[in-house]
């Protein structure tokens, strides 16, 4: 059997050597030449999976990216192929719920906020909005659920409006880019939108570029418009409106997800279903090949304020600034977009922390947020 797994996958060759022969490919020299063989194909978003780069794969029986997003993958020709496909839906909620933990606390410290008081709408309830849900959840934090796919298909959480969303002081967006249907999410934050928004609130966008309406947010800034606006995500990737930088509160490029953890779990997530898929035994799991946590250099005594050790834990290990400095010194152009995400420098996640709290009233609040206690 051949492997086929792109070479940005974390641990591909630990996961898959056994099962067959691999060979690892970059998504610039790939081509339908080289997949002739091919029996299995293993992408990241960065690989266009369609008939052109499948034309001569004959013997194609299972192709699977390990990310969340499928956008980069025709299934419509897949399907007419008979070709099983998977996706690693919610391998990197995690890390995208951290991320916005991170953008909240940064924005909060600037806006001078105490979170206690404020109310996060979640807009998408699937696997990211439901991470961040419970991480809200466990610092007490007020927050919002809106999904309307989610509420008609019978989902029992309580949801609210996209009205109840716009009151909210946090909004942050985790919906599939959807251009069309009942529950269209392309532009969900047009003109009309955006221009209600008052300049106490907070707009994040972790998902998908297309769901605000990068022009018109430009247009309203050129006219005066004051807001906070937080993306990862742009219209047009990696050919992104570059005049719309300087007026974002904070801007990354589409890194929220990447996480080691994250991405090995994307991975991880392939093995099982390839296994499944072939009908063997599974017996490789992700915690045999990451790095082991580490203790935590700050030091959590009992008489510290919550808050303050929880900004303090949360941007040592992720400061979303950093990310936003180096974004807006060097992005000048697509090809350093898809740079700067190609070469993002390895990130872990708040579970990659050992922490020892001791008699800290707040340390099942820590640990609930994903820190891990020191054996």
């Amino acid at each position: 059997m051949k492997i086929y797994y792109e070479d940005s996958m974390p641990y591909a060759a630990e996961f898959f050597s056994e099962i067959g022969e691999c060979e690892v490919f970059s998504h610039k020299t790939l081509n339908a030449d080289k997949l002739a063989d091919a029996d299995v194909l293993l992408v990241r978003s960065t690989t266009k999976v369609n008939e052109k780069l499948l034309l001569k794969s004959k013997q194609l029986q299972f192709v699977a990216t390990a990310t969340a997003g499928t956008d980069h993958v025709d299934q419509h020709y897949l399907a007419g192929q008979h070709i099983p496909f998977i996706s690693a839906g919610g391998c990197n909620a995690v890390a995208v719920a951290e991320y916005v933990l991170s953008a909240i606390l940064v924005m909060s410290k600037r806006l001078n906020w105490q979170l206690v008081n404020k109310t996060v709408g979640i807009v998408g309830a699937g696997h990211v909005g439901s991470a961040l849900a419970r991480v809200l959840t466990v610092l007490g934090i007020k927050h919002k659920l809106c999904d309307p796919p989610l509420a008609d298909a019978g989902d029992m959480r309580k949801f609210v409006s996209m009205h109840d969303i716009m009151q909210c002081d946090v909004i942050s967006l985790h919906v599939p880019w959807v251009k069309d249907g009942l529950y269209p999410t392309q532009n969900l934050f047009d003109k009309s939108r955006l221009a209600v928004l008052q300049d106490n609130q907070i707009l994040i966008n972790a998902c998908r570029g297309e769901v605000i309406n990068n022009k018109a947010a430009l247009a309203l800034f050129e006219q005066g418009k004051s807001l906070n606006l937080v993306l990862d995500v742009w219209e047009n990737e990696p050919s992104i409106n570059l005049d719309l930088i300087p007026h974002t509160a904070l801007a990354t490029a589409h890194i929220a997800g990447h996480t080691i953890e994250g991405k090995a779990r994307g991975t991880e997530m392939l093995y099982l279903a390839l296994c499944k898929h072939l009908g063997i035994q599974a017996d490789k799991k992700l915690s045999d090949y990451l790095p082991k946590a580490q203790p935590s250099p700050i030091k959590v005594s009992g008489k510290e304020d919550f808050w303050q050790v929880l900004h303090q834990l949360v941007l040592n290990v992720y400061n979303i600034e950093t990310d936003d400095q180096y974004f807006r010194a060097n992005m000048h152009s697509a090809d350093q977009f898809r740079y700067i995400r190609k070469h993002y420098p390895i990130r872990r996640e708040f579970s990659a922390i050992a922490l020892k709290t001791g008699n800290f009233a707040n340390s099942k609040a820590i640990y609930g947020v994903g820190f891990l206690p020191t054996i």
